[in-house]
């Protein structure tokens, strides 16, 4: 009998990366509040909130397994979450022009009887932006629902220098990763 797969996710872009394995899922958002834990690192944080999400949907689908996900962009040791409004996502860009940042994604997979976390951290290089460049990108809303304010895999893009790490990390699920640790749940595409 095939386990049935949640992705505790209402995230379009895991949608579309879930969808690349081809696997039957359904989609059960977790409502897990998404803040940080200020006692804990980045690292410990995005691990923290990927769990919580998962653990969350699981205990009501025993017989599940479900995918937990959280990102979080780290400048300077500070995480940068996703922007309430407008000033504070151009503050966020102006904050990541021409410099360098870290993009943690953590993935919480859990079942009944097995639980595994990990995260995946990838370096993005942004080249410089202006201020046109900055508020042009606003005025699409792209960024306004997106940790760090800017989607990779959108025209946030147009910014991006250069990646050393998991590409699909940066967009919200390191697909590869994910799919080995699925097979520990017996699960494959």
């Amino acid at each position: 009998m095939t386990k049935r797969l949640i992705l505790a996710s209402q995230s379009p872009r895991r949608k579309e990366l879930l969808n690349l394995l081809q696997l039957p899922y359904s989609i059960i958002v977790s409502q897990v509040e998404e803040k940080l834990n200020r006692n804990l690192s980045p690292e410990e944080n995005v691990q923290w909130l990927a769990k919580q999400k998962a653990e969350a949907v699981a205990k009501d689908y025993p017989d599940a397994v479900v995918i937990g996900a959280d990102t979080i962009v780290c400048l300077d040791g500070e995480c940068l979450g996703k922007p309430q409004d407008k000033e504070e996502a151009a503050d966020m860009l102006r904050r990541l022009s021409g410099r360098n940042h870290v993009v943690l994604t953590a993935v919480s997979i859990q079942s009944h009887d097995h639980s595994e976390t990990f995260y995946e951290t990838t370096e993005v290089t942004f080249w410089p932006l202006s201020e046109e460049d900055i508020w042009t990108y606003i005025e699409t809303k792209e960024p306004m629902d997106k940790a760090g304010a800017y989607g990779i895999q959108g025209k946030g893009a147009l910014f991006v220098k250069k990646i050393d790490g998991d590409y699909y990390s940066v967009v919200g699920l390191p697909i590869s990763k994910t799919m080995r640790v699925l097979k520990d749940f017996d699960i494959e595409a």
